[in-house]
């Protein structure tokens, strides 16, 4: 089939190109700047920006299903930007793919767009969107994930993926994040009981995206549909983050703090960088301080149900090629 994946010069969107192109799609990808790599493939590559509607649509052109990848991440910066990137742009995305007639179309929810701050466990897709949000990004996502499903119908198929926390080799936020705190001391083990995650290896959030496109068609069992998709295997939050701290060669973390402190901390640091116009993001967020000591982790049935969905790649290899991927660089 002839694909495009928006953000596919990314971390995870750069998976599900190199899978699409391994099994013979014909692929392209619309990414903010060029990705060599990509030429050399043989993926066609456009360039522009999602909040632009005409590069959007001249990218769409031609292709039979879309993959949108492509978004603003993080956990700090202005509810402006991250609604143009995030919210905006898929609307440039749902509105390009009925200009050309594509009927199919592949979003990268997040499950972050249904958390509350309060524990997740086993849950599933009936969690309801919460009120208020801590963070402009899972704002952001959420308006974006309900204009998707509400674009489904008989001549646009849509389906929202949510995996939460991918990682693996090549990842730009997660990982190297972690090893940073850890090697300027800023990182503190929470006190009290851990709670778990289920972060997924970037290779079994790619196949779930082609699962999901090779299942999807209006009328479907999936069109106007969401899906968690995780590791299927829940870790404790900071068992996974030393396990990412000894595949970069680092020791686990020591330094304590306790939830409440860290989101107090959290809270006055962001009034302080917003008071003060500073640059960077803060050390501390209440959005960090809740998903560090909240537990997350989904009932998968329905994407095994659905999608025929199952981790390729457990954790344990998925650290090992980690710790080599991180050795090597």
């Amino acid at each position: 089939m002839k694909a495009l994946v928006t953000g596919g010069g990314g971390f995870l969107g750069g998976a599900i190109v190199r899978r699409l192109a391994a099994r013979g799609d014909e692929v392209a990808s619309f990414s903010r700047r060029e990705h060599p790599e990509l030429e050399r493939l043989g993926v066609a590559t456009h360039i522009g920006n999602l909040a632009d509607f005409a590069a959007v649509a001249r990218a769409v052109e031609g292709a039979e299903v879309v993959f949108h990848v492509g978004a603003r991440a993080g956990v700090w910066g202005r509810t402006a930007d991250f609604h143009r990137t995030n919210v905006v742009g898929t609307e440039n995305v749902i509105a390009a793919c009925r200009r050309h007639g594509v009927n199919r179309l592949v979003y990268t929810s997040s499950a972050s767009v249904v958390f509350d701050g309060r524990d997740q466990e086993g849950a599933d897709e009936s969690l309801p969107y919460p009120r208020r949000y801590l963070a402009a990004y899972p704002r952001s996502k959420a308006l974006a994930e309900q204009r998707v499903l509400a674009a489904s119908g008989a001549e646009l198929a849509t389906v929202a993926l949510r995996p939460h926390l991918v990682w693996g080799p090549g990842d730009n936020h997660l990982v190297p994040r972690v090893l940073a705190r850890s090697r300027a001391g800023k990182l503190r083990r929470f006190r009290g009981p851990s709670r778990r995650v289920d972060a997924v290896y970037v290779e079994n959030a790619a196949a779930a995206h082609l699962l999901a496109a090779d299942r999807l068609a209006p009328g479907s069992a999936v069109a106007g549909k969401v899906y968690f998709i995780g590791q299927g295997e829940p870790i404790e939050v900071w068992a996974l983050i030393d396990r990412v701290l000894a595949a970069g060669g680092l020791p686990p973390v020591a330094r304590t703090i306790s939830p409440r402190a860290a989101y107090l901390m959290g809270g006055l640091l962001e009034v302080v960088y917003r008071g003060l116009g500073l640059r960077g993001e803060p050390p501390m967020t209440r959005f960090v301080a809740r998903q560090l000591g909240t537990s997350q982790w989904f009932d998968l049935a329905a994407a095994r149900r659905d999608l025929g969905y199952e981790a390729e790649v457990s954790l344990d290899e998925g650290f090992e090629r980690l710790q080599e991927y991180l050795e090597r660089q």
